[in-house]
């Protein structure tokens, strides 16, 4: 589980042709004129020949019908970047570098089994209060880890932004600004029900260990996916862990 992982990592501190030419046939006798049923009858005048002219230009059929102007398109909705780009591939460790981001931070501590509902419900607040200030989110939703026990954990709830408000240290007095983690940092992917992310975990520990990594005590949990069910096994989290230097 998580805190088997912060344990460890506390432990660890201390142990890419042409044509074929023929004659020309000879012209059929000349045939005598044939009478001409259009000429007109004694006395009688011929009538007028129709006109060929063709009028200048057709008029419109509707010429007071106004002509459409089409509207704005629609706005393209908002990528929500992660943290590092690439793609994600949960077969293997990747070595990132992640450059801090302005965020809406809100702490708070909760218990390992109402992880998924309190994050969710916490997500929720900020983004609410981020709506109502105008702010757009710019990235995905992050946890960071910053004190784990056998009873719960104290973490750092954030929603990176592209900018602060010029003179704005804090969103509502419960939802501070600040920023993302930065610096190099080991990816791993979990892809299945959050309920199960304790076993990725443990494989996490188990690679630090065959490499003889000693990791930062703090852990980092980036949402791919949006929180919906902690039983929805195609959801999506990035885990950085950062190597002590």
């Amino acid at each position: 589980m998580r805190l088997r992982f912060c344990t460890c990592l506390a432990l660890a501190l201390l142990s890419a042709p042409g044509w074929a030419q023929t004659p020309p046939a000879s012209p059929p006798p000349e045939a005598p004129p044939a009478a001409n049923p259009a000429a007109p009858a004694p006395g009688q005048t011929a009538p007028a020949a129709p006109s060929s002219q063709m009028p200048s230009s057709a008029s419109p059929a509707n010429p007071g019908a106004a002509v459409p102007v089409p509207g704005p398109a629609p706005a393209a909705p908002q990528t929500r970047t992660t943290l590092a780009p690439g793609p994600n591939d949960p077969t293997n460790v990747e070595e990132v570098v992640l450059a801090s981001q302005p965020a809406a931070v809100m702490t708070g501590t909760s218990t390992w089994e109402d992880a998924f509902t309190n994050l969710k419900a916490v997500f929720r607040k900020i983004e609410d209060a981020l709506a109502k200030a105008g702010i757009p989110p710019k990235g995905r939703p992050v946890t960071v880890f910053v004190h784990t026990d056998d009873a719960g954990f104290r973490y750092e709830a954030m929603v990176p932004v592209a900018s602060v408000p010029e003179g704005r240290t804090e969103l509502t007095p419960e939802i501070k600004f600040g920023k993302t983690p930065e610096g190099k940092s080991l990816r791993f992917v979990h892809k299945d029900a959050y309920d199960e992310i304790d076993g990725t975990y443990e494989t996490i520990t188990a690679y630090l260990d065959a490499k003889d990594i000693v990791a930062k005590d703090a852990f980092i949990e980036e949402y791919v996916s949006d929180f919906t069910d902690g039983q929805d096994t195609n959801f999506e989290v990035n885990i950085y862990v950062q190597p002590k230097e």
